[in-house]
């Protein structure tokens, strides 16, 4: 089990279910996001996801068409977004070590110029990992 909360506390979110993937993400799309040289984020089993607190301080916000990402109203901090049988869960927003390590950096096309990537990380350049 995982356990996340927003940076005021006021959004707690608890995941019961499979861990599928712990990944770096160098998108354009999640560097903004995130205000980061990438994100890194954990990717659930969406029956095990559950809000445990402050599910009406949750602003969702359309970063595509279909695409939710969920905010904190209170302090802004990006949590989660909701997927096809799974949820994405910002890794910064952890509370505890989820006792696992990213096993990949993708969209790395579009990492920052600054950021070296270790050269021992799997590297995916366009697109995303295989489902588990």
């Amino acid at each position: 089990m995982v356990k996340g909360s927003c940076y005021c506390k006021m959004v707690k979110y608890e995941s019961h279910g499979r861990i599928l993937h712990f990944i770096n993400c160098h998108c354009p799309d999640c560097r903004k996001l995130s205000g980061a040289t990438f994100a890194p984020f954990l990717i659930v089993e969406a029956n095990g996801f559950k809000v445990v607190l402050g599910e009406d301080n949750l602003n969702p916000y359309e970063s595509s068409p279909g695409k939710f990402r969920n905010f904190c109203r209170v302090c802004g901090t990006h949590l989660f977004r909701r997927g096809e049988g799974i949820v994405i869960i910002r890794a910064g927003t952890l509370d505890d070590d989820p006792g696992i390590r990213p096993e990949a950096d993708i969209w790395v096309k579009y990492k920052a110029p600054w950021h070296d990537i270790p050269s021992n990380a799997t590297r995916i350049e366009e697109g995303f990992l295989k489902k588990k």
